[in-house]
């Protein structure tokens, strides 16, 4: 299995104690933990892109940009990059740009988003949402592949000619669809032979199983081999301590008034995707997506979803409230006890030389994947009592 970092780049005060951390040291902390996620030897980092609500994420290019000159390996990606707003030249033009400055190591995930007011900010109608979506795809797939474009649609102005520069690195880097509550995304991802991100964050798991069976079959009735039929997953957080009893109260605080904070945000909107449905730290570890526990009970989640949903990669996201140093800890804990017994479990073509749509600049780095084996820091015993069953036994 692979592993990526996500940031959506939240700016909100901590909700119990109200402290709000200044604008620039929160934009600076998105790199420096991309850094440290390349030294940990995890293979992504991606950036989100939201336009309503407190993020900082409005410019997720800029972002990758700077970490495309921060970083040397990992792969760079978007979580998402929300084409149903956006001109695809303009996307065409500013991801191609961090394709090249990252040699390569870029590669995108489309959607509508998780927010219904950025739409009347860009001046579009919420009703066409999936239209835009569909229509902005097809485009930009062109104008990655191809020069001179000629292009008639329903929501922009025609194309005649029209090249976008700079090109990709090395040919056309690959489209992921983010899928979270509709039948569209998949059906879309499935249709072109493209890979899905499931969101795995607010729902019960049955809900997302649902789409990914159907990408899977999807797939398969529209032609395209399922061996590149990726799937990637999101989570509910991720939180690590020595056992799991300790974890779920470190965690119960931030975790619980946030919850209850996207209810209020959302107006009490009881849509699938719009706040969680997990409103206890008991009932997120026991029911839902959070990777809150011990490295072993993590690591044992991880797997169960794994036999429902299939996935190749595992997508995890710190909390930006919690210290600094902290969140760091958490990272490199996952990284160095989490990581290593799941890679023993689930292997994946995924961004090996197997794979043939992988960005083209992972090639010069080809080779085995950090963190290969298990390690558990000195100081540190493993929580016994959550290795369950023989998954874990080697």
């Amino acid at each position: 299995m692979k592993f990526q970092v996500l940031d959506i780049v939240p700016h909100a005060a901590h909700p119990v104690t109200g402290e709000l951390l200044d604008t620039s040291t929160r934009l600076e902390r998105v790199v420096e933990t991309a850094q440290l996620a390349e030294q940990l030897g995890l293979d992504s980092f991606s950036v989100g892109e939201r336009h309503a609500g407190d993020f900082l994420s409005s410019s997720p290019t800029v972002l990758l940009g700077a970490l495309a000159q921060a970083t040397d390996r990992i792969l760079l990606s978007t979580g998402v990059t929300v084409l149903s707003l956006l001109d695809p030249v303009r996307v065409a033009e500013d991801y191609a740009t961090v394709d090249v400055l990252s040699r390569g190591r870029l590669e995108i995930v489309i959607g509508k988003g998780n927010e219904d007011k950025h739409f009347p900010l860009f001046g579009l109608d919420i009703a066409h949402q999936y239209e835009y979506l569909e229509e902005n795809h097809a485009l930009l797939r062109l104008l990655l592949s191809q020069e001179d474009v000629r292009w008639a649609g329903t929501h922009r102005p025609s194309l005649e000619g029209a090249t976008t520069l700079p090109r990709p690195f090395d040919g056309p880097f690959r489209i992921w669809h983010g899928s979270a509550t509709s039948t569209f995304a998949v059906d879309l991802a499935a249709r072109h032979g493209e890979p899905i991100v499931s969101a795995n964050a607010f729902q019960p798991r049955e809900n997302y199983k649902i789409l990914i069976d159907r990408y899977r079959e999807q797939l398969v009735a529209h032609g395209h081999d399922p061996a590149v039929g990726y799937v990637g997953s999101g989570s509910g957080g991720l939180f690590l301590a020595d056992t799991t009893e300790q974890a779920t109260e470190e965690y119960r605080e931030v975790y619980e008034a946030f919850a209850q904070r996207g209810v209020v945000r959302h107006g009490g909107d009881q849509r699938p995707g719009k706040a969680s449905s997990f409103t206890t730290i008991e009932d997120a570890v026991d029911r839902g997506p959070a990777l809150v526990g011990s490295p072993e009970r993590v690591a044992e989640k991880i797997l169960d979803y794994h036999r429902a949903y299939g996935h190749d990669l595992q997508s995890v996201s710190l909390n930006p409230v919690l210290p600094y140093e902290q969140q760091h800890d958490v990272l490199r804990r996952f990284a160095e006890e989490v990581v290593p017994l799941v890679r023993r479990e689930v292997s994946t073509t995924l961004w090996g030389p197997q794979d043939p749509g992988r960005a083209r600049g992972l090639a010069r780095f080809d080779g085995p994947p950090l963190g290969s084996q298990a390690q558990v820091p000195a100081g540190r015993t493993p929580d016994p009592a959550r290795v369950v069953g023989t998954t874990l036994a080697g």
